[in-house]
């Protein structure tokens, strides 16, 4: 039984990421003046200056 409440708090935990992320992309669709929803693992990596990523070079 153990093994029943594991996968269902997993799939509740997976759902809930993917709502939160959804309420998030809507939240900035409607609020364009705080900038773009970033999703984890993109965007800037902690030390920008100016439009660059210190690190890559990315944007």
């Amino acid at each position: 039984m153990t093994y029943l409440y594991t996968i269902g708090f997993l799939l509740f935990v997976m759902v809930a990421w993917v709502l939160v992320q959804a309420a998030a992309n809507r939240f900035a669709q409607r609020h364009p003046e705080f900038g773009s929803a970033r999703r984890m693992g993109e965007g800037c990596c902690g030390k920008c200056a100016g439009d660059t990523c210190e690190k890559s070079g990315h944007h």
